[in-house]
Formats: structure tokens, sequence, C-alpha cells
């Protein structure tokens, strides 16, 4: 049983941001990242132009040490963070997660509203959920950062994001955002379309149609869309439809687009 006369709360109670936004109704903006190189983090956060930073576990490779050093590095620099979560011992990575100092979370793979519980249920503290955070990891170090109480403030203040990203999911809709913890949702057109048997990412009705429909649905039970673009002109589409959340474009796919036109245009400039 830890003693009330070691703790020192407060140390590590960074502000979350995206919480902040969320229940101010305000504009949110974040970017993807695979890389868990600390350096990235610090460097997207001098340029003071993103709310959080979304480190997208579910495509890196990464251990546990990587997701302290991740946080860390946010912190230094002012940034909220989230965590991509896939559909496999989500909860156990949640916790590990939230305990690493992550503050939001987006779950993948979630197909039905019991997969939408589990996930809620891993982010929300005992007695209503199932985050038990230890006290001896880094978001409660003995003696060094937070109270019980402010752990079970950082686990009821952790915005709780979903992605729509399978046909039952679209069609359960409704009875999953019912659901009064879920704060955001992510449409994946990509995954959608495989989930349908017709794997065409964006470029069919059915996919902008089950789109669409994410979008509405969100908007009339009070759940944020959130939209993931590449390029600032493509918010407009979202604009129209009522999103305000935007997470611009993925480390790896801007790396792939720099190197790719660039290697071209040096290409014919050298035989030309």
């Amino acid at each position: 049983m830890y003693s009330s006369s070691i703790l020192k709360p407060g140390l590590a109670m960074a502000e979350n941001k995206l919480r902040e936004l969320v229940e101010d109704g305000a504009t949110s903006v974040g970017t993807r990242v695979l890389n868990y190189w600390p350096g990235v983090f610090e460097v997207l956060g001098q340029t003071e132009e993103y709310d959080y930073v979304e480190f997208s576990a579910e495509y890196a490779p990464w251990d546990l040490h990587d997701l302290e050093n991740i946080v860390r590095a946010a912190e230094l620099v002012d940034l909220s963070s989230m965590i991509k979560i896939d559909g496999h011992n989500r909860s156990f990575i949640a916790q590990r997660a939230m305990a690493a100092g992550f503050q939001n979370l987006l779950f993948a793979d979630v197909r039905d509203v019991d997969d939408a519980r589990e996930c809620v249920n891993a982010v929300r503290p005992e007695p209503n959920g199932e985050n038990g955070i230890r006290m001896d990891r880094r978001n409660g170090y003995v003696g060094g950062y937070n109270s019980p109480e402010e752990v079970v403030d950082i686990c009821n203040d952790a915005v709780i994001a979903i992605m729509v990203e399978k046909e039952s999911c679209v069609d359960d809709l409704e009875e999953i955002l019912s659901i009064d913890e879920i704060d955001m949702v992510q449409f994946g057109p990509a995954d959608y379309s495989v989930s349908i048997d017709k794997p065409s990412g964006r470029d069919s009705s059915e996919v902008v149609e089950a789109e669409e429909k994410t979008i509405e649905t969100a908007l009339d039970m009070g759940v944020r869309p959130r939209a993931e673009i590449s390029h600032p002109e493509e918010a407009d589409w979202y604009v129209e439809r009522g999103v305000s959340d935007f997470n611009l474009n993925l480390d790896i796919r801007i790396l792939y687009q720099w190197w790719s036109d660039n290697g071209s245009d040096l290409r014919e400039q050298l035989d030309g």
C-alpha cells in the first residue's frame, strides 16, 4: 500500500489538449507517425502547428520502452499524444500505453458493440471500467508522479476514438455509438472496402456512402467524426459535412512522396 506522505501529485500531469478541444467543441489538428524515434516527435512539436500526434502502433514495430520515450518527447514539446491500437490484445496495450503516458487512444478492428465496450473498458478506471494502472509504472512512479486520484483523472480524461472500418460496424453504428464514453470515430475506407469484398479503397460509391453514413450518424449522436487527409485542400469535402477534427498525413507517405517526386525530377534533370 502506498503512503500518501511519499506521493508528489502533479509532476507528470501533462495537459491533454485534445480532450480540451473536444470539450470546447473546437477544431483539432493532428498528424500520424510510424517512426518511434523521439526526435521526430520533438521536430513535430517545434512546428507548433499540431494539437496532438498519433503514434500508429498498429503498423509499426516497437516495444514498451519506445512507448515511454515517445511520450516523453511529446511532453517535452507540449504535444498531446494518441496511440492507434489493433484489435488483438487491445486491453493490455491500451493500459500499458496509458501507463507510459499516452493520453488518448484510437482502437482499430471494432466490429460490434461488444468490441466497442471492450475498448472503453480498457481505458476507463475501475470500478466502472477495467483500467487499473499500477502506481509503479511511469504515470505513478513511487514517490515521483501522480497520486491514485490523478491516475483516475488521466483515465477519465482520455479521448476514446474507434475506427469504423468494418461492414458490421457501419451497420450497427447507432448501437455502438450509444456507448456514451466513445468520443470520436474515424472511417477507414481501405479496410471497409475489403470487408465488403470489394477492395477498392476510396474509389467506389459503396465506400463513399459508408463514410457519409458514418459522419452523419456520428454527428447526429454527438460523437465527433475525424478525417484523415493527405493535403489541406481535401478538408473542404469534410468541412461541408460538419467535420472539425482532422489528421494530416502519415510520415512514411510523406517520405515516399518526397523521395519519389524529387528523385524523378533529379533523374530527368540529369538525363536531360
